[in-house]
Order: structure tokens, then C-alpha cells, then sequence
């Protein structure tokens, strides 16, 4: 089976006895099979608790290392293990396939599309977030998001599609790819796309079709990676520079059409594909459901991660604005989540049992970007101990194999990076396919 249908014909075969109304019985129902969703119904389970976890996919995707599934340094199988096979021997965690359609908190009910009803005695909401596109005229319309396996897909299908197009001749001219957003996702995505400029499609087509594509960055503050220190931010401008990348800082998007990006100051880029790493919002689900919303409309949720007003409800990672016991507002990454999800599932069982809640403690384990081949950048822990080149590298490399899903993720990840950078090359199959 190729690495493109991997996703649909699991959800074919796995959601066969999940959908439809159910009466089935839960402690807690888990909205959502991300980082916090997953081990807030994992650390649940364990300690006795009927969980019943839904999601609209039937698996649990790792989200940073989406944009090397979109330049096929990774296949599916990487980036995205069932949510079955994660809770596979777990009798006290049902899982759920189904579009979530309707979230009340007061009552701690969910409702599905096939009109399944669900309710528990408590409610954790980690539904994720999505592309914000900040009503940028044609963005929505012609830009590639890259926040889901499907996004993921469809970058990945039309990049080699339009690669494939220009080799037979198909249109003349230069191929540029767009990259929008200097957070990590755009860095690492950018950096990714020179990389196979490159390396690969010298070999894969020829050095005249790469001496043809033209990588871009883009975003509106004057400089990448703007969380990280200024070292940081200057090594990964300049190896992105170094690698070919066009990179242009401290002006806005103001359109985005199907031949070209332009900018606030009037320059046009070409860009036969545009890239929107420009930032998330929430779920459309967290307005519906009347919970109180804050920057990026995800919810400002109390200390111990519970919702103002709202007893016995939780709302975790990208759908929540959490802070540390400073108050100051923690970062939207996997490793956070992961620890909400932990935090959330100590203070449900603290309910149970009649106990106080505890103010979340967040463990500031810092950030990383990887910016193309053996380069990275590496901020460990609260102090942000600075690691630039090789040696943030395979901090990298060992930080994301820890993070991911599965033994059999982890080793296929190990066998595939080495080879990738050594040898650059690309063996999973991605079909071109119309944008869903």
C-alpha cells in the first residue's frame, strides 16, 4: 500500500464500530488525539478511569515532523500511528472515530455528525488548532497549510506534481516554492525545500530543472525564529541563506494568488506553490461551545488547566492559552502538551478522590529548529543553554525520536534519517492528487 492511502484506509477499517449514537459508558470524555488528548487518556486508563477518546482521525499524527512527510524525508507511517494501536490491550480507553460536531461544557455532552451523543463526568477538551490565516486575501484559497497528515499530503503531491511538470516541459520559466511564517514550522519547512533543491533533484531530474526552483521565505517581523535568542536567529538566516533560500523579513503578505505572493511593500514573488506556516487559531469547536476565548481564540485557562466557570472541564494544548506559575505564557509544543495532558489527568483523579486541584508545573525542556541538512539550533531547558550546528542537531534528532509515537515510528524514523542525509534519498511514494 502506498504512503498516501495509509490514513484513509486505516480510518475505512477502523472507524467500521466507532461511529454512530452510542450509550457507551465513560468517566471522561477526551476531545481530541494529540499530544495532550493521548496522555491525559493514557495516564486515565492507567489508574482505572473509563476514558472514551474522540477524534475525527483514527490516528494520533506528530505535528513537527509534518513538513518532513511534505518533502518525503519521512513516509505517513512515521508521522502518524493509529490511535488503536496506541491504546491496543487498553480495555479502559474506547476510542472513537467521528467528526465532533457539537461540545456543550455545562453539561459535559458531546455530540458527533452521525448524531451520536456522548457525556461523562468530566470533560477534557484538546482539539487542536488550525491554520489562521488573519483574512490575507487568497491565502486560504492557494496556500498549503501544514498542520495535519492531509496537509502534509497534499504538499508533498503537489510539489512533486509541479517537479514533474516542468521536467517534461510542461510550462517554462522558474519554479519557486513560497514559504510563509519564520516560526520553526516555516523554517524548517523552507530549509527542507532548499535542501531537496539541492541535493535531490539534481539526481532524482536534472541539475538544469534545480538550477530552475528557487526556495523563498517570508514574514513580516525582521527576523526568524522571534522566541529564540538572537544568536539563534542570526545562525539560522544565515545557514537558510547559505542553502539558497531567498529570505525576505520585515514585511506582510498582503495576497496570495495561484502564480505569486505579494507583499505589503508591493514586491511580487512568483511562487508556483505557496506554503501558510503564518500561524494557528483554535478549534472552530472551542466558539461553539461558548468557552471563553483569548489570544488566538484558544481559552485562558486557570492555573490547575480548568476553564473559568466551567467545573470539570479541561481544555489542553493548542486550544488553550496555559502559563506557568509566573504567569508567563507557555510555548505551543508537543512537549508542553504532553505534560498538560499529564497534569490534567493528576487533577481529574484528584476530583475523584475529593482533593485539591494543583497549579500545572511546566518542565521547560526550551526549543529547537532544525534548518537543513546537519544544521539546527537548540535552546536546552530554562537558563536556554545554546547549541548551534551539528551538536543541536542530534540534540534534535534525539528530542524528536523521544517524542515520537511507537517503537516501530522511532526505528523507522532511525533507519530513514541517517540514510537521508547521507545519501538524500527519497524512496517513499506520494501521488499527486487534487487539493481536498
Amino acid at each position: 500500500m502506498d504512503e498516501n492511502s495509509m490514513a484513509k484506509d486505516s480510518a475505512d477499517r477502523s472507524g467500521a464500530d466507532s461511529h454512530g449514537p452510542d450509550s457507551h459508558s465513560a468517566d471522561v470524555i477526551v476531545v481530541g488525539g494529540g499530544f495532550a488528548g493521548v496522555t491525559a487518556a493514557r495516564e486515565l486508563a492507567r489508574k482505572g478511569v473509563r476514558v472514551l477518546l474522540i477524534d475525527r482521525n483514527p490516528y494520533h499524527q506528530f505535528q513537527p515532523l509534518l513538513y518532513q512527510a511534505a518533502t518525503v524525508q519521512l513516509g505517513v507511517s512515521e508521522v502518524a500511528r493509529p490511535l488503536r494501536d496506541i491504546f491496543r490491550g487498553e480495555r479502559k480507553v474506547r476510542v472513537v472515530v467521528a467528526e465532533v460536531t457539537g461540545v456543550d461544557p455545562r453539561a459535559k455532552t458531546v455530540t458527533t455528525a452521525d448524531g451520536g451523543t456522548y457525556s461523562a463526568g468530566h470533560l477534557v477538551i484538546a482539539a487542536g488548532a488550525e491554520a489562521n490565516f488573519f483574512n490575507t486575501p487568497g491565502a486560504e484559497e492557494n496556500g498549503f497549510p501544514l498542520y495535519s497528515v492531509e496537509d502534509a499530503v497534499d504538499l508533498g503531491s503537489a510539489f512533486v506534481a509541479a517537479l514533474d511538470e516542468a521536467d517534461r516541459g510542461a510550462y517554462d520559466g522558474e519554479l519557486h516554492v513560497v514559504v510563509i511564517g519564520g516560526g520553526p514550522t516555516g523554517v524548517e519547512t523552507a530549509g527542507a525545500v532548499a535542501e531537496t533543491i539541492k541535493y535531490v533533484i539534481p539526481d532524482y531530474f536534472s541539475p538544469e530543472l534545480a538550477g530552475r526552483c528557487h526556495a523563498h521565505l517570508v514574514d513580516m517581523l525582521p527576523n526568524v525564529l522571534n522566541a529564540f535568542a538572537d544568536r539563534s536567529k542570526e545562525y539560522a538566516q544565515r545557514n537558510l541563506e547559505r542553502m539558497g533560500v531567498q529570505v525576505h523579513l520585515g514585511v506582510g503578505v498582503s495576497e496570495v494568488t495561484r502564480e505569486k505572493v505579494v507583499l505589503a511593500d508591493g514586491t511580487e514573488i512568483p511562487a508556483r506553490i505557496t506554503v501558510w506556516a503564518g500561524g494557528l487559531k483554535a478549534s472552530p469547536l472551542i466558539a461553539a461551545a461558548g468557552l471563553p476565548q483569548g489570544r488566538g481564540g484558544r481559552v485562558d485557562v486557570d492555573p490547575d488547566l480548568t476553564v473559568p466557570g466551567f467545573e470539570g472541564v479541561y481544555v489542553l494544548g493548542d486550544a488553550a492559552n496555559m502559563t506557568d506559575a509566573r504567569g508567563d505564557r507557555l510555548p505551543q509544543l508537543g512537549s508542553c502538551a504532553q505534560q498538560a495532558g499529564k497534569w490534567a489527568a493528576r487533577n481529574i483523579l484528584a476530583d475523584r478522590a475529593g482533593r485539591p486541584r494543583e497549579p500545572f508545573k511546566y518542565v521547560d525542556k526550551g526549543y529547537m529548529a532544525m534548518v537543513g541538512r546537519g544544521s539546527a539550533v537548540a535552546e536546552i531547558g530554562r537558563k536556554r543553554m545554546l547549541m548551534t550546528g551539528p551538536l543541536a542537531f542530534l540534540a534534535w534528532l534525539g528530542v524528536h525520536v523521544v517524542l515520537l509515537s511507537g517503537g516501530l515510528q522511532k526505528l523507522r524514523a532511525l533507519v530513514s534519517w541517517p540514510s537521508g542525509f547521507i545519501s538524500h534519498r527519497r524512496s517513499y511514494v506520494l501521488l499527486p492528487r487534487e487539493r481536498s
